[in-house]
């Protein structure tokens, strides 16, 4: 069984592309900014998932990482690549902007998943004061969001990984 997210990110869902030389110097600068050019998304924006997992994943060993994950914000897709030292960070902008609508959905509801784990995540270990309480939410959500973010860099390059009951199963 294949979910809606992977069936949605499938290049055979995908809109006609255009073709001529303006659509290859597109494609072209998007290549070169590290932008898929069939999705208009960016794997840079999982760098910021990626560093709330890295602070997860310490706290079991090093407690006091806990604060470092605790001063972690979401930030949205544009809001990351505008706060962000990304040489093409308005084209990153500006092709998630016009990206396939139903792509970007699939990969908006992935990352508001994500960012709803850690959020309250966070929250739960402003509650608690014992360490090993942390720990064990730390390692629930590290359990969580890392199939998360396989799942959305899938959607990034174009979903032929992207197969949810998959990804979750492992």
């Amino acid at each position: 069984m294949t979910s809606k997210a992977s069936q949605a990110a499938r290049p055979d869902h995908w809109p006609p592309r255009t073709t001529g030389p303006e659509a290859e110097a597109r494609a072209a600068a998007l290549r070169a900014a590290n932008i898929n050019p069939r999705t208009g998304l960016a794997t840079d924006y999982l760098n910021h998932f990626n560093e709330a997992i890295m602070l997860l994943e310490m706290i079991p060993d090093m407690p006091e990482c806990a604060e470092d994950f605790l001063s972690w914000c979401p930030l949205s897709y544009c809001e990351h690549f505008m706060a962000s030292h990304f040489r093409a960070r308005e084209l990153a902008i500006e092709a998630y902007e016009t990206a396939d609508e139903t792509v970007r959905t699939e990969f908006d509801n992935i990352t508001s998943t994500m960012t709803s784990i850690l959020t309250a995540v966070g929250a739960a270990m402003r509650e608690v004061s014992q360490d090993r309480s942390r720990a064990r939410l730390a390692e629930q959500a590290t359990g969580w969001v890392k199939p998360l973010v396989a799942l959305a860099g899938g959607i990034i390059n174009g979903g032929v990984e992207a197969d949810v009951e998959t990804i979750m199963a492992s």
